[in-house]
């Protein structure tokens, strides 16, 4: 897995591949700048400052033997004024530098989370409904937001760390190795004794990462669980409870992120102790070269600096290590979603049909997971034009037949059939233009009545739209609103009552003419004022079309062609309603103890 998030980390940044060229040349750049910056302490110390001439205890290149003559042979008062005016123009062209490529690795850094963001949520919408039933949608929101800022902070910062602390450290080499190469073998003493403890430091970060990342999913879920469900937790005075399951929470993150953290500081003391000893023993070896004459002030002062410059990158580098593990551990939790795949698939060549006969059930059988069978052989028939209800008590399977019909899921065993075609062969999307749902658990958007009576639809004629209004029965609901359909109408509906609600949704499962509807309960929250509304509602929605019905109450549904009843997923009677009356059977057991008739 690990190889797998890293290899999936690289193929973030590859498309990218020019721009971080781009911002590594002038990171290395900028690095180069800081050199020749801290290389005026040679001229200033020796020539302007001690008047002396500027010395090397070992043999020079050419090149830079021919530079240390012109600087000897300078002025000291001409001298200070060039070393001036060069680092007046090495820190402007620095901050130019600077500022150009730290905006390029935000741009990039901003351009990944993107497509990641992307890649994850059209993931997300390509999943069959048997995913979502397996993860927690807090779990899922964390891995869209947490997870992916941890990404972004390891490639924006810790890319961009790697780069320009690497681009030091090979230009102060650069600069103590041209000195004296044998103090500079000093720094292979250092660099091991911090290379080793912090890959083992970053395999721990990686663990607690993950896990910390895995503790903020439970905040999230909790949240919003508890923000969704606050007329729940206040109406059962369960603030409380909530605040305890939150606190113990927060309280659990809070513990595994300070064991990530302490971690991640332990490198930073340890360098400074390392460092120390370093800079010691070569303070008192480079002050005898000075003392003995065999190495000028101004050499040895860039020597100790160049060295001690290099120890702020060095301990910059080591937590790259800590960085990418953070980014990895969170990376595979991401491929987990990246990786999924969906369980409904459509065939090479889907075909197309229209619905011309009926809709057959043939011997299914359906589970979710490993858990026991939720439909056991179910076989019935739909006909064109014909109205079917679905009855049986709570977790008997009706709903999943709904969901089975609309490809939500597909049977483990069986099939469904429209006009003897398996539904598995025809196209998706197709298949779910010819059937409308009017759902027990209402889904509405923050947004206008508009985009949500017409959701999922484009360019959508508003005659048709009134129409679907006034089969729906909310018409005048609607015109009676100041902003009309522009009304906003917040969190899930919650500015509307369950009845408007309800027919909302009508209005969107009848705006797509769909020859096949699906009511699943669209009744069972309503009071008696509401449902009697609905229901008027629904007898015009049903009107020359097959629907099928899921009914939570037997009087919605004794007008049926055909009433389906389940019991623990299996169909054990199949009438109309005054056929099931005179079998004296479990439909009649149910009607008589909802209605309260005596039935003889």
């Amino acid at each position: 897995m690990k190889s797998s998030a890293f290899r999936r980390l690289l193929g973030l940044v590859v498309p990218y591949w020019y721009l971080f060229l781009f911002a590594g040349l002038l990171m290395v750049l900028s690095a180069i700048f800081d050199g020749a910056s801290l290389s005026m302490l040679v001229p200033v110390s020796d020539r302007v400052l001690a008047g002396k001439p500027i010395r090397f205890p070992y043999p020079l290149p050419r090149w830079l033997a021919v530079w240390v003559d012109r600087l000897n042979s300078l002025d000291p008062r001409d001298l200070l004024f060039y070393i001036g005016m060069a680092i007046l123009g090495i820190y402007l062209a620095k901050a130019v530098v600077e500022f150009a490529y730290k905006y390029l690795m935000s741009d990039i850094a901003q351009r990944i989370i993107r497509d990641l963001r992307f890649k994850l949520y059209q993931r997300l919408q390509m999943l069959s409904m048997d995913f979502f039933s397996r993860h927690r949608t807090g779990d899922l929101v964390s891995r869209l937001t947490n997870d992916v800022v941890v990404i972004q902070h390891s490639i924006s910062y810790g890319i961009t760390e790697l780069v320009y602390q690497g681009g030091q450290v090979l230009v102060f080499s650069a600069i103590v190795f041209a000195i004296d190469w044998r103090l500079a073998l000093w720094m292979f003493i250092v660099i091991p004794l911090v290379v080793v403890p912090a890959m083992y430091i970053g395999r721990r970060v990686k663990k607690l990462t993950r896990r910390s990342q895995e503790r903020i999913a439970d905040i999230n879920v909790l949240l919003i669980e508890t923000l969704s469900g606050a007329k729940v937790v206040k109406a059962f005075a369960s603030e409380d409870v909530e605040v305890e399951r939150f606190r113990e929470k927060n309280q659990d993150y809070y513990r595994l992120t300070m064991k990530r953290i302490g971690r991640e500081i332990l490198l930073s003391p340890l360098m400074e102790v390392l460092s120390a000893v370093v800079a010691v023993a070569i303070l008192w070896y480079g002050g005898n070269l000075v003392l003995s004459g065999r190495l000028s002030f101004g050499v040895f002062a860039l020597f100790l600096a160049s060295l001690l410059s290099m120890v702020r990158p060095l301990k910059r580098l080591s937590n790259i290590h800590v960085f990418f593990q953070q980014a990895i551990g969170a990376m595979e939790r991401i491929g987990e979603v990246l990786d999924a795949r969906p369980s409904v698939v459509e065939v090479a060549e889907p075909k197309r049909f229209r619905f011309e006969d009926k809709i057959r059930f043939e011997d299914v059988w359906f589970r979710y997971d490993d858990r026991g069978w939720v439909l056991k052989g179910v076989s019935f028939e739909i006909p064109k034009g014909k109205v079917v209800a679905l009855v049986g008590a709570s977790g008997s399977g009706k709903s999943t037949l709904a969901g089975l019909l609309l490809r939500l899921y597909d049977p483990v065993k069986g099939r469904i059939l429209i006009d003897g075609v398996d539904i598995r062969e025809v196209d998706l999307k197709d298949l779910r233009r010819h059937v409308g749902l009017v759902p027990q658990e209402l889904i509405l958007f923050n947004d206008t009545l508009w985009n949500n009576i017409t959701y999922g639809l484009r360019d959508v004629d508003r005659q048709q739209v009134e129409e679907a209004v006034r089969t729906a029965h909310i018409s005048e609901f609607i015109h009676s609103l100041p902003k009309g359909y522009d009304t906003r109408i917040g969190d899930l509906g919650s500015q509307l009552s369950g009845g408007q609600k309800q027919r909302i949704a009508i209005a969107r499962a009848v705006l797509r003419d769909p020859p096949i509807l699906i009511l699943d309960e669209a009744t069972s929250h309503l009071d008696a004022k509401s449902e009697k509304e609905v229901q008027s509602a629904l007898s015009s929605a049903m009107q020359g079309r097959t629907v099928l019905v899921i009914a939570h109450r037997l009087s919605t549904i004794r007008s049926a062609d055909l009433i389906v009843v389940l019991h623990e997923g299996e169909v054990v009677e199949m009438g109309t309603h005054e056929e099931l009356i005179e079998k004296d059977g479990l439909y009649k057991s149910l009607y008589r103890l909802q209605s309260g008739e005596v039935i003889k």
